[in-house]
């Protein structure tokens, strides 16, 4: 058996926390075996990274520490859950990969994408998500969700024009790949939001019954 590999990616405020979710629920609903997990995080390891790179009052860490870390984590997320879980059957359904590290120290951090590729082929090889949902949404709308929740992370509290290359880089992105990616409008109302992602959802599961 193998499973099905689908990844939320989006700049902050997009709701993917909460779609997330909503994806797990509607796939078991359907009768699919589901692992929900994040980046960078999903082991005991990835989880300390993440408060090392998340905690807002951390001392400086550089563009490319950070993306090595990122990559740290994602090679012992795929060891320990993402390849067992596919290789089981199970569909697993992450918040945030490795588009993550092309859009927040690629575009945001201006780390060349040669590089991020370097590690993304050294620690995943051919393994990519089957599906990318972007859910997109201008920049200062995702800024005031986000400053209604609270202070915010490490990079919660970049400025806007950082914000600004982080979503161009995922749209650029989209744009290569229209075959694996599909962009979610997250500035809509969270039912319509939704309805969107069960419409390739369903799509999805249908293609997967003629196949």
């Amino acid at each position: 058996m193998s499973g099905f590999f689908i990844t939320l990616e989006g700049g902050e405020g997009g709701g993917k926390s909460t779609n997330l979710r909503f994806i797990r629920d509607y796939l078991r609903q359907a009768g699919k075996p589901v692992r929900m997990t994040r980046e960078p995080g999903g082991t005991a390891l990835g989880e300390r990274i993440r408060e090392l790179l998340l905690r807002p009052e951390q001392i400086a860490i550089c563009p490319e520490a950070e993306l090595l870390l990122m990559f740290a984590a994602r090679a012992q997320h795929l060891n320990e859950v993402i390849e067992p879980a596919l290789a089981a059957g199970e569909w697993v359904v992450c918040d945030r990969f490795t588009d993550a590290s092309y859009a927040y120290q690629g575009g945001g951090r201006g780390i060349p994408e040669r590089r991020i590729a370097q590690l993304e082929q050294w620690v995943q090889g051919d393994k990519r998500p089957d599906l990318v949902l972007l859910l997109d949404l201008p920049v200062a709308e995702g800024m005031a969700r986000v400053g209604r929740r609270g202070p915010g992370d490490r990079f919660e509290r970049e400025r806007h024009d950082f914000f600004e290359r982080v979503r161009a880089s995922y749209l650029r992105r989209a744009s290569q790949e229209p075959a694996r990616y599909r962009v979610i409008d997250a500035a809509r109302p969270l039912e319509q939001v939704q309805a969107q992602i069960r419409q390739v959802l369903d799509a999805l599961l249908a293609a997967q019954e003629e196949d």
